[in-house]
């Protein structure tokens, strides 16, 4: 899987738009989560990080969903 805040292609933006309004806003909150502490030289917390079962990829499911759609319009 690669890594949807580095290299945005027409896909990912796409997927991104289609995003329902909560998981947009929750996306964007830890992107700018993400770089203020980056610039603070800081860490996250170690109880704030996500764990593996907790994950959610909203955004690659939205990806395939997206592409199936396309490809199943193409077959018809």
């Amino acid at each position: 899987m690669r890594d949807d805040t580095i290299y945005e292609d027409e896909d990912v933006k796409e997927a991104i738009r289609r995003l329902p309004e909560n998981l947009y806003n929750d996306r964007m909150f830890r992107i700018k989560r993400a770089l203020d502490l980056n610039l603070k030289h800081q860490i996250l917390p170690k109880e704030q990080w996500t764990k593996y079962e907790e994950k959610k990829t909203t955004l690659s499911l939205m990806c395939e969903m997206m592409l199936l759609k396309l490809l199943s319009k193409s077959l018809i």
